[in-house]
């Protein structure tokens, strides 16, 4: 029986994976975006009749959607269950993709791309993680969670090249057909696996704590079974907190995925391409080292760690962006730094939400959450792409996403992670426990009818 619990939440986990490997085309944007300019600038017949301004408005009103969809769709994820969302995730998604096959106009692209694709990847992403989560104890959390979403941030090792090839051969408009039909389809099928624990369920490893001393059981359990209302969490000061750092540390990173092909161009030429794919590795190691680190360290310092050497890529690509002929080497180096940071986040602060606000709506509350992203990344997107359009360079957008970013690391400060006060606390039981035990060779302590006092798990 335990061989078979361990199979099936490796097989959520992989189909959680899978999906996020096909939703993270959103990532790929700026090699679309490059051949609307470039269909901009030709013109002609069936080309892009756009303003130079107004590229990056699909990708970011997806990003948008995308963040407000999830409050939506972690609703349905928590009462209909995640195989249900994926499916229609699924739907969206390829609907999206097919319809904008059909035509150049920009409003149907805004519609397609950015409600109908950004709902189907909302959709497909609320659902991919909280089945995996529930079939693994608290202490893996950060790792889980980083294993599920990395598929996201891996994304575009493949579909980079994949877009490139198919750009070459079957123009824009044909490869957004092959994504549509592609995508519904693997979309689709993975959900069928995904699947929630029975309610009688008990992680493995949870049975192996609850063994250990009583005043570590009452500190650890006690934490574990927090469960917040929607309602409850916005009324909680960490909330607020947590949203604006979601909000720059996104923002800042959505900034530049956006634009890392762009940004390449002037040096790789054709092979821009390989900017993105090499950047989405970073991307994904970033979501998996972090949920690891912060398993162990904690998820504020980690956080905080993470928004100091953001800021620091930050300040260092800007003689490299700004340069006449940027060094292609330097250029994907900081850009695989930064999508290091940037998916960072989307490990971190899942688990927060789960840490801080229980299991039981995860969905909705990680939904609420997930709004600052969207609104980071639409917010700091068009504001680069104006300051672009106006100075011709992206030293201002660097700039101000380094000021913010170090802001956002002394802010982070101010945060009381529940995770690291329970295990301080836990510790500090386990100490007091084995020092009322008898040493070796000495002297039995007297017994006495005292009860302990009742342990109170850390708020």
């Amino acid at each position: 029986m335990s061989k078979y619990i361990s199979c099936k939440g490796k097989i959520v986990t992989a189909a959680g994976t899978g999906i996020n490997l096909a939703l993270g085309v959103l990532y790929t944007w700026s090699i679309f975006k490059v051949a609307i300019k470039q269909s901009i600038e030709t013109g002609g017949a069936g080309a892009f009749n756009w303003d130079l301004t107004s590229i990056n408005d699909p990708y970011a009103l997806c990003c948008l959607v995308f963040a407000c969809t999830m409050i939506l769709a972690g609703k349905c994820q928590d009462r209909l269950g995640p195989r249900i969302t994926a499916f229609t995730g699924g739907i969206l998604v390829g609907l999206g993709f097919i319809f904008i096959s059909l035509t150049t106009s920009y409003f149907v692209w805004m519609l397609g791309f950015g409600v109908f694709i950004g709902t189907g990847i909302a959709f497909g992403y609320s659902s991919a993680t909280p089945p995996a989560l529930k079939w693994y104890p608290p202490a893996k959390t950060g790792k889980i969670a980083g294993i599920v979403v990395s598929g996201f941030g891996l994304a575009s090792v493949y579909i980079a090249p994949l877009s490139q090839y198919l750009l070459s051969n079957w123009g824009l408009q044909g490869t957004m057909l092959f994504f549509g039909i592609a995508f519904f389809i693997v979309v689709s099928l993975l959900s069928m696996f995904l699947v929630n624990p029975p309610e009688s369920y008990v992680a493995q490893g949870m049975t192996e704590r609850r063994s250990n001393t009583q005043a570590g059981i009452k500190a650890r359990v006690s934490f574990e079974e927090v469960n917040y209302t929607p309602q409850d969490m916005l009324k909680t000061h960490s909330f607020w907190m947590l949203w604006i750092l979601y909000f720059i540390g996104a923002g800042a990173g959505l900034m530049v995925i956006g634009s890392v092909a762009g940004m390449a161009k002037s040096s790789m030429g054709s092979n821009a391409f390989l900017a993105v794919a090499i950047m989405s590795v970073g991307n994904a190691g970033g979501r998996i080292a972090t949920g690891i680190l912060s398993d162990k360290i904690g998820r504020t310092r980690t956080l905080a760690s993470i928004f100091i050497l953001q800021a620091l890529m930050m300040f260092m690509a800007v003689p490299i962006v700004g340069a006449k002929a940027p060094n292609a080497a330097l250029l994907v180096i900081i850009a695989t730094f930064i999508g290091f940071n940037y998916g960072a986040n989307l490990t971190l602060f899942p688990s927060f939400t789960k840490d801080f606000w229980g299991l039981k709506n995860f969905g909705v509350n990680y939904g609420l959450m997930f709004t600052a992203w969207g609104v980071g990344g639409f917010v700091m997107i068009k504001a680069s792409q104006m300051l672009l359009a106006g100075t011709n360079t992206f030293t201002s957008s660097f700039i101000a996403a380094a000021v913010l970013l170090i802001t956002g690391a002394g802010l982070s400060f101010f945060i009381k992670d529940r995770k690291e006060m329970a295990r301080r606390e836990t510790a500090r039981q386990l100490a007091t426990q084995s020092s009322l035990q008898c040493p070796p060779h000495a002297e039995p302590q007297k017994q006495t009818n005292k009860k302990p006092a009742p342990m109170i798990a850390p708020e």
